[in-house]
C-alpha cells in the first residue's frame, strides 16, 4: 500500500513537472479606424479619378489571432509550434472563411547552441529580413515602396499603378501571402535556422509541393508544382544591424488557353510556368535619439517558356523612427524603383513612394494612429500593359491599435 501511494505520488511529481516545463500563450492584435484613398490613373486621353473613405482595419498592423506552444524536452533540446489567423474585424461572420485565413501554422523542434527547424506554412527569409529593417513597420498602406500594398484594395491587374509588379498592389487586407516586392509567406514549407555566433546568425528554406499528372484523354494534365528555396543572413555589431535575403520560387499549373498577355503571374486560365526570383538586403542604425533605416529590395518573375515574357521590380527606401516624447513615437521614409513589364521591349516606369506616421501610447498595447502615404508613377505602359499609363495615389488612416 505504501509502495502504490509512493508511486502515485512520484508519477504525480513528475507530471507537474512535466507542465511546468511545457507552456501555450495566446496572442493576437486588433487593428481598426477610418481609412481613406484617392487615386488618378491616365491611360492614354482617359482619365479616372476615384475617392475611397471606409471604415476599416488593419492600416497599420493586420489583425491576427495566435497560438504558440513550447515544451523543454531536457538535455537543451525543445519543441515548439505556431498557429495563426488573420481576423477582420470590422468583417463579416467569424467562420467565414474571407475572414480566417492560415498566416502561419508550423511545428519544429530547437537545440540550444545549434539552432532550429520547424515544418509548415512559415514566413520566407525575405519577408523577415524587410520585417526587421523596416521603418514604418510593414504597415498596409500605401508608400512604402519596399512592402508595395494597399489596404483598400486587392490584386488588381489592369488598373494604372497597381498592376502586378507596379506600386500599389495589395495582399488581400494585408493578410495575403504576396505582394508587388516579395512573397510574405511559403505553405509546405521546410525552414533551418542558426543561433547566433559572434554577431552572425543564418536561416534557409525549401518548398516543395508537387503534384505531377500523365493524362491520355486530351484533357488537362501535367505539372502542378510550387517549389522553391531561400537563403538569409544578418549581423549584428553594436547598434548596427545588416541583413540579406535571397529566394527563387517555381509555379507551374497546366492551363487550357494561352497566357493573357497583360497577367504574367497568378493566371487563372493560362498555363503558367513561372520563375520568381525575389532578393533583399537592408541595414539599421540606433543613433539613440533616432533609429535610421536603408533598405533594397528586387523581383522579377520570369515565363519559363518564353524568358522574353517577364516583369520586373526594384526599389530602394531609407527612413527613419524615433520617440518623440515617452508616450508619442514618428516615423518617415521616402523611396524610388523602377518596374519593367511584359517584355524587353516595353519601356520602363519610375515611380516613388513616401511615408510619415505617428502613434500615441496609451498604454503598453494600446495606440492611438495617423499614417498618410503617397506613391507616384511615370507615364509609360509598363505599368499595366497599355500605352501612355501613370497614376498617383494617396493613403491615410487613423485608427486605434491593441496588441494582446
Amino acid at each position: 500500500m505504501k509502495k502504490s501511494l509512493f508511486a502515485v505520488a512520484a508519477l504525480t511529481a513528475l507530471a507537474g513537472t512535466a507542465q511546468a516545463q511545457s507552456s501555450v500563450s495566446v496572442y493576437g492584435i486588433l487593428d481598426a479606424g477610418y481609412i481613406g484613398a484617392n487615386q488618378k490613373g491616365t491611360n492614354t486621353s482617359i482619365s479616372t479619378n476615384s475617392q475611397t473613405s471606409a471604415i476599416g482595419q488593419s492600416a497599420e498592423s493586420t489583425s491576427r489571432l495566435g497560438f504558440k506552444g513550447n515544451e523543454d524536452i531536457g538535455g537543451g533540446l525543445s519543441a515548439f509550434f505556431t498557429v495563426e489567423v488573420g481576423l477582420t474585424p470590422t468583417g463579416g461572420a467569424v467562420t467565414t472563411a474571407s475572414t480566417w485565413n492560415n498566416r502561419q501554422s508550423f511545428v519544429g523542434l530547437k537545440k540550444n547552441g545549434i539552432g532550429q527547424f520547424a515544418i509548415g506554412t512559415q514566413y520566407t527569409p525575405v519577408f523577415n529580413a524587410a520585417s526587421a529593417t523596416s521603418p514604418g513597420q510593414l504597415n498596409n498602406l500605401v508608400g512604402d515602396v519596399i512592402y508595395a500594398t494597399n489596404v483598400l484594395t486587392g490584386p488588381a491587374n489592369t488598373a494604372a499603378g497597381t498592376g502586378p509588379y507596379g506600386t500599389n498592389a495589395a495582399p488581400n487586407n494585408g493578410t495575403g501571402a504576396n505582394n508587388d516586392s516579395f512573397t510574405s509567406r511559403t505553405n509546405s514549407t521546410l525552414s533551418v535556422k542558426t543561433d547566433t555566433f559572434a554577431g552572425f546568425s543564418a536561416s534557409a528554406v525549401m518548398v516543395m509541393n508537387n503534384n505531377n499528372t500523365t493524362q491520355t484523354a486530351n484533357t488537362v494534365g501535367g505539372q502542378t508544382n510550387n517549389n522553391g528555396w531561400g537563403l538569409s543572413a544578418d549581423y549584428t555589431w553594436q547598434k548596427l544591424y545588416v541583413t540579406a535575403g535571397y529566394q527563387a520560387l517555381k509555379n507551374s499549373t497546366p492551363g487550357t488557353a494561352a497566357l493573357p498577355a497583360p497577367n504574367l503571374w497568378n493566371s487563372a486560365t493560362g498555363d503558367v510556368n513561372v520563375q520568381d526570383n525575389q532578393a533583399i538586403a537592408g541595414a539599421t542604425y540606433d543613433f539613440g535619439i533616432l533609429k535610421a533605416y536603408a533598405q533594397w529590395v528586387s523581383r522579377k518573375a520570369t515565363d519559363v517558356k518564353d524568358t522574353s515574357y517577364y516583369a520586373k521590380r526594384t526599389a530602394q527606401q531609407i527612413g527613419v523612427r524615433s520617440y518623440i516624447t515617452p508616450t508619442i513615437e514618428a516615423f518617415g521614409s521616402v523611396g524610388t524603383g523602377r518596374v519593367t513589364g511584359y517584355g524587353q521591349s516595353v519601356p520602363t516606369a519610375n515611380f516613388t513612394g513616401y511615408q510619415l506616421g505617428s502613434n500615441y501610447y496609451l498604454s503598453k498595447r494600446t495606440n492611438l494612429y495617423a499614417i498618410f502615404g503617397s506613391s507616384q508613377t511615370s507615364s509609360v505602359s509598363a505599368v499595366a500593359g497599355t500605352s501612355g499609363s501613370g497614376a498617383s495615389v494617396n493613403n491615410y488612416a487613423v485608427g486605434v491599435r491593441h496588441t494582446f
